[in-house]
């Protein structure tokens, strides 16, 4: 929470601190008729039966202090996918921004394997030389809720992914990733309201 309040300041800093989290499972599928657009007085119409084209999974990073998004597709949602994602997306904009310190905010997620994800970071590190550090922030377990990409997350789903009519895979990741070049382009941090205060206020603590 602190990292919430101060990204913007930390990140004129140097440090960048950014949410990451996968997006699991999105379907592609075809419905046998195009949704028909809702109109003034009369609901969206979408046809009942579908062929599925199989599903990806969505590897996305949100940068707290000016709420631009980064996304990977893959097809699996294992370590060595969350590896990729860091080394083909996340550390090459790190280095393009000119930080010395990138800051993760993750969840207890097999994918991000908790156990073997800083050590490997530290090996990447020594190996690439990367001019930076790298802190891994894992949240409590059992809340998730507090990942900001979560936010991000229902935003892809209400704005792209409902209805779900998709001919392929490669259309599902196409649409995926022009809809953040599409947001980014207005993207703003998210208006995050669960402070310290709060949570010292439930927790009894101050």
């Amino acid at each position: 929470l602190r990292l919430y309040e101060r990204a913007e300041a930390l990140l004129k800093k140097g440090v960048w601190v950014i949410c990451l989290d996968e997006k699991t499972s999105i379907q592609a599928r075809e419905m046998e008729q195009a949704p028909d657009p809702a109109e003034p007085g009369n609901p969206m119409h979408t046809s009942p039966r579908y062929k599925r084209h199989g599903a990806l999974q969505l590897f996305a990073a949100l940068s707290v202090a000016d709420g631009q998004v980064y996304g990977q597709c893959r097809q699996r949602k294992r370590f060595v996918d969350f590896q990729a994602f860091l080394l083909e997306v996340i550390i090459p904009e790190a280095l393009r921004r000119g930080v010395h310190t990138l800051a993760l905010i993750l969840d207890n997620g097999t994918t991000h394997a908790p156990k073997r994800l800083e050590d490997w970071l530290t090996e990447q590190i020594v190996a690439q030389q990367w001019p930076l550090s790298i802190q891994v922030y894992w949240l409590p377990k059992n809340a998730s809720w507090l990942d900001q990409i979560e936010i991000w997350f229902s935003i892809l789903q209400r704005k792209l992914l409902q209805p779900n009519h998709f001919k392929s895979l490669e259309a599902l990741a196409e649409a995926i990733m022009a809809f953040i070049a599409y947001y980014n382009q207005t993207a703003k941090p998210i208006q995050w309201s669960y402070t310290v205060e709060k949570l010292e206020q439930k927790l009894g603590t101050n």
